[in-house]
């Protein structure tokens, strides 16, 4: 198992590709905290997490990452349920789509606060710990529209984009205490928002994509998985694109 004795954190993990890592790292042999942004999706996550992996060790609880006291509470209950704080992916986020023109103020700042402004924070809070193990790895999960832009998505490209930046930022600032700082950018994901285009509107982006098919969250959780194991041992800074060679 990859990833034997270690704990990761994982934030937006009640679905989609949240929840494929936190699995997915269940079964490598990780102990997992997740949180959500309710104490039912959270519990729910929980739930079935146990219900995959019945030897699995799983802390969930509420949190809004773009608030820095729910990110220390989080990271803090963690670390005093499992004692050690190995790997985050910090995975939470929300999208408010409109053009530029007809987009509100408050929405620019929601998307900002949650997929910028939550991976600030929640990194901030964790990697104290992990500077006390010395070792870590921090994994964001940015986007092809990161690194694309797309009509329509200005406050979500400009986050995804962000953490690209900080990433590497970060992986400047903590490489001399062993955390090694990475980036995921999937392209179109298998999951209910995709789900949700019609067969027109999905039939056209998956002529733009060359290996023809979304990619399932599965795809993205082993992207993480490498990102966080020792495999990558000597990977920092980077930005591991998983987009089916949308963008290359």
């Amino acid at each position: 198992m990859k990833l034997q004795n270690k704990t990761a954190l994982i934030t937006g993990a009640s679905r989609g590709i949240g929840y494929a890592v936190a699995e997915c790292f269940l079964r490598e042999g990780a102990a997992v905290a997740v949180c959500s942004l309710t104490e039912q999706s959270a519990a729910a996550a929980k739930e079935a997490l146990l219900k995959a992996v019945p030897a699995g060790r799983v802390y969930a609880q509420r949190a809004d990452v773009s608030q820095s006291a729910d990110c220390e509470g989080f990271v803090q209950n963690a670390f005093r349920e499992f004692g050690a704080i190995d790997i985050l992916v910090n995975n939470a986020g929300i999208t408010k789509d409109t053009l530029m023109l007809r987009m509100k103020e408050a929405d620019f700042d929601a998307v900002i606060n949650v997929n910028l402004k939550g991976a600030f924070l929640m990194s901030k809070a964790a990697v104290k710990f992990m500077m006390k193990g010395a070792e870590g790895s921090i994994i964001n999960m940015s986007s092809v529209v990161g690194q694309t832009g797309n009509a329509g998505q200005i406050n979500y490209a400009a986050s995804k984009a962000g953490l690209i930046g900080l990433t590497k930022a970060m992986a400047k600032e903590f490489a001399s205490r062993n955390i090694r700082v990475n980036t995921v950018a999937p392209g179109f994901v298998s999951t209910d928002m995709t789900n949700a285009l019609s067969e027109e509107l999905r039939a056209e982006v998956l002529k733009s994509i060359p290996l023809k098919r979304f990619a399932q969250a599965a795809d993205i959780a082993n992207a993480a998985l490498f990102l966080a194991c020792g495999d990558a041992s000597y990977i920092t800074g980077q930005v591991l694109a998983v987009n089916g060679g949308l963008y290359v």
